[in-house]
């Protein structure tokens, strides 16, 4: 696509010319001024609020859409920017030179360099307009009752829950460090009760789509009367403009200054710790005076350092609401376990810790660093529970085994770190085969142990880290668990 500039406006032309120039090539994109009589499309309100779009995702023909840009309604932004001669995305952040190609473009007769790393959302190149919204925003009718969750907080979620409505109210940013299992979703609530009861637009946004679709339902019941975004790949409500959002970090890359508040659940997850862009969206998605709330169980060495030193706002929930302490996980040595399992045999002591279970009908969790692993080890553990099952991030009835699991159907699965967070399961034992892998670090670890003893009927689960030498990664872990169970004695959150 190109356009001319003229009367400090740019106006889109179908067919170049010498006086037409990529978006990419005008330094400044001028904004016509907001007129108040213009009866502008709602549907497009609706649909750009808050939104980076490409044309090709707006279903609205390009001469109603640039109406709507003279009278200062919608806003064009180039697709790549340069700083320098240096490519960067608008949209993803990206600049990487090898995530940059060029092709042949048929929009603008050149030959335009795009952005490979974003492809999948839809293509961003030297042509290409990010599209967003300049007008009111649209009304959003509030309830008389905005929450209808009425359980009670314990004393360590409230304290976190009172710093969270707080760093809302001043636009500040927090984390909240809770252990797995302390309830951080119900210490939201009343943040995003203040927060919405203000007119503030907020978003939960966390990188795994098991953990969106598990807090969809969870948040519908908390705020009934509330419209809610549920997205991720292939959602539905892709397009719908609500006050109330829960999105993969993925989809946070559609945004652009959309939100008074962001709560980054699961901040230290893959795929969010490793890829640049996934943060940058993070940051673009907020306005630019507004609230980040951070939750996890596990904060990097980074941010502990940060924490211990007074460089970052935290609050700490050592403690489950249960006031039972985590379970500590014990360490077993046994041996060369791959080579074992090449000669299709497991140790003793993980045979005797699976039959330990059978015996007693007690339900576990059994994770292997690898796949090849995982599924080698499966018949041999068959030979002791018949109906052991396995599963990983490909299985492609990964759901439905999470569900039989859930039912009591299985009594003991096979997992990968697929499983290390975002599922509860409320009576079960856990196990790491091989705790000494490079995959284990020390938040994966204590997120595994905190799949144990969630539930306040059976709160003393137990975890074993089965390894062939013990590692930095695994005594860190250890040492976290413990320090928060101090912390929780100390504070009077434990029993």
């Amino acid at each position: 696509m190109r356009f001319t500039l003229r009367s400090q406006q740019l106006t889109p032309v179908k067919f170049p010319h010498e006086d037409s120039f990529r978006i990419s090539q005008i330094p400044f994109i001028p904004q016509p001024l907001l007129n108040p009589d213009f009866p502008y499309n709602k549907d497009l309100q609706q649909l750009l609020t808050g939104k980076q779009l490409l044309l090709e995702d707006i279903p609205f023909p390009l001469n109603e859409i640039h109406t709507h840009y003279e009278n200062g309604y919608i806003t064009y932004r180039s697709g790549i920017q340069y700083k320098g001669k240096k490519p960067c995305c608008g949209r993803c952040g990206n600049k990487d030179p090898q995530w940059f190609s060029a092709y042949p473009c048929k929009r603008c007769g050149e030959t335009c360099l795009y952005c490979r790393h974003c492809i999948m959302m839809g293509r961003i190149s030297e042509c290409t307009p990010l599209l967003g919204w300049n007008g009111p925003v649209p009304d959003t009718a509030l309830p008389q009752k905005i929450m209808a969750w009425e359980g009670r907080l314990s004393e360590g979620q409230q304290v976190a829950s009172d710093h969270v409505v707080n760093a809302i109210q001043q636009n500040k940013e927090h984390l909240v460090w809770a252990v797995c299992g302390a309830g951080k979703t119900e210490v939201l609530f009343a943040g995003i009760q203040d927060a919405l009861a203000d007119q503030k637009r907020i978003c939960i946004a966390t990188p795994r789509t098991d953990v969106v679709l598990e807090l969809t339902p969870r948040l519908k019941a908390a705020f009934p009367e509330i419209t809610i975004a549920s997205l991720y790949g292939g959602s539905e409500d892709r397009h719908l403009f609500a006050p109330l959002t829960i999105a993969t970090t993925h989809q946070l890359l559609r945004f652009y200054h959309a939100f008074d508040a962001i709560i980054l659940d699961e901040v230290d997850a893959f795929p969010f710790t490793v890829e640049e862009s996934l943060q940058y969206a993070a940051i673009q998605a907020r306005k630019p005076n507004s609230a980040m709330i951070y939750l996890t169980a596990t904060p990097n060495q980074k941010w502990q350092r940060e924490c211990r030193t007074g460089k970052r706002a935290f609050t700490t929930i050592p403690a489950r609401f249960h006031r039972h302490p985590l379970p500590v996980p014990e360490f077993i040595w046994c041996g060369n376990w791959q080579k074992q399992l090449h000669k299709n045999k497991l140790p003793p002591s993980i045979l005797k810790w699976i039959k330990d279970r059978t015996v007693s009908n007690k339900q576990a969790l059994l994770f292997f660093p690898h796949i090849p692993l995982m599924e080698k080890a499966l018949p041999i553990v068959r030979g002791l529970a018949l109906d052991t099952e396995a599963v990983h991030a490909e299985d492609p009835v990964r759901k439905e085994k999470v569900q039989k699991m859930r039912a009591k159907e299985i009594p003991l699965l096979l997992t990968t770190t697929i499983l290390e967070r975002g599922v509860t399961f409320p009576n079960i034992d856990v196990a790491v085969v091989g705790a000494e892998d490079d995959i284990f670090t020390e938040s994966a670890l204590v997120q595994i142990a905190g799949r144990a003893g969630r539930s306040k009927d059976h709160p003393g689960g137990i975890v074993t880290f089965f390894h062939y030498g013990k590692t930095e990664e695994m005594l860190k872990a250890k040492k976290q668990i413990v320090g928060m169970n101090r912390e929780g004695i100390r504070k009077g959150l434990i029993d």
